[in-house]
């Protein structure tokens, strides 16, 4: 069996806080030990020196066979991974677009056009005793799909950058690919049949959703969690503290009021409200120690960084958890005394913070009742979210 990954694995943000992210991440595949890790433009984030330091002092096993070092004439990192497995020995080779920004690395890195990278170390590969070749590609999925087609050799391709999550994988000519999604929900099992010659045959491929049915490694969730809460307190400190007050500005004419102002006319519904998880979703934060972590804090708030929203822990009284305007819109924009039929909050609203990343077993039927004000007579029990189990120790 081979661990392969396509890369693009660094985090968004550029802030230099992150970066310890991005190790963490390197030293986890190596812990899990993955064979070969492509890399994409997201790894050279933080410069091509950092990335090159980082894969010393790891020794993760990362590759690319089309970004090239202007000086040294030669690609940045080995072009291709020969690696042996029992009897099977397999070329792994990656690719990256060469329409995107390299960042810091711009002035002294440079693309080869994938196609003519591909044919070029394919045979390479091949010489050097490969008889099944993989394609870790960072090239969308048409891309991926229209190199396989365009250049003999390749029987198998994990394809990356944006593209959907497919169950099953496909046959594109004589390719098997498999297509599992972004960030690490999804894991992909390829089975290729080999012949005498130890040549592929046959290829399948099958993409499963890495959910709360399957079991954590408590030796690495205890270290994903370690890391996390640190991570957690240090993006705390790092928030400077509040500067003494000022005459409050006039807020915008449209703004937040928060949940205080709304029940006084709403008295029920907010009696109801506080029933709900909704109600809680600060604490949830706050117990697993992610509440200075913006991508968390975002969706368990009222208005983060809106006008008359929450800004900062201190806000959390008044603007934490998800409020009546989260899901109906600004306060003042709430018309007094409507007189036609109430309105309905659409699934879109929800599917904002319940999306396939936080939610992924969100079914909007099955989750609308536990939320209404006027809940029907039966309601069904709510299915286990992985994502809230994992955010104990991994989120």
């Amino acid at each position: 069996m081979l661990l392969v990954d396509n890369g693009a694995f660094f985090p968004e943000e550029a802030d230099s806080l992150y970066r310890d992210k991005a190790w963490f991440l390197m030293d986890g595949m190596v812990l899990l030990g993955t064979d070969a890790v492509g890399m994409s433009e997201k790894e050279l984030k933080y410069g091509r020196g950092w990335l090159l330091a980082q894969l010393k002092r790891s020794r993760l096993p990362m590759t690319n066979a089309n970004v090239w070092d202007k000086q040294t004439k030669k690609t940045l990192l080995p072009p291709y991974l020969i690696i042996k497995k029992g009897a099977v020995t397999t070329g792994v080779f990656a690719l990256t677009s060469d329409k995107v920004d390299l960042g810091p690395a711009r002035d002294s890195l440079t693309f080869e056009e994938p196609a003519v990278a591909a044919a070029r170390v394919i045979p390479e590969m091949k010489k050097k005793g490969a008889t099944v070749i993989v394609l870790l590609s960072e090239l969308g999925k048409v891309e991926s799909e229209d190199l396989v087609t365009s250049v003999d050799g390749i029987d198998v391709v994990i394809a990356g950058r944006n593209v959907p999550v497919l169950q099953k994988g496909r046959m594109i000519k004589n390719t098997i690919a498999c297509y599992g999604g972004e960030q690490g929900q999804n894991i992909g099992r390829t089975i290729v049949t080999l012949d005498a010659s130890k040549k592929m045959q046959t290829g399948e491929n099958d993409v499963f959703m890495l959910s709360a049915e399957v079991g954590e490694k408590p030796s690495v969730l205890a270290l994903v969690k370690s890391f996390n809460d640190d991570f957690n307190e240090r993006l705390r400190k790092s928030i400077p503290p509040p500067e003494p007050p000022e005459p409050p500005e006039p807020l915008p004419v449209d703004h937040f009021v928060g949940a205080q102002v709304c029940q006084r006319c709403h008295a029920a519904e907010f009696s109801q409200w506080l029933t709900t998880d909704h109600a809680k979703a600060w604490q949830t934060l706050v117990d697993a120690k992610r509440e200075a972590t913006p991508e968390c804090v975002i969706c368990h708030v009222l208005g983060y960084r809106q006008a008359g929203g929450f800004e900062m822990a201190e806000d959390a009284p008044k603007l934490g958890n998800v409020q009546c305007e989260n899901c109906h819109g600004m306060g003042t924009q709430h018309v007094a005394f409507p007189s036609g039929p109430r309105a309905k909050v659409a699934e879109e609203t929800c599917r904002g913070c319940h999306n396939a990343t936080s939610s992924p077993v969100f079914d909007f039927a099955v989750y609308e009742p536990h939320i209404l004000h006027h809940p029907p007579a039966v309601v069904p029990p709510l299915p286990p979210n992985p994502a809230k189990e994992k955010m104990k120790g991994a989120h």
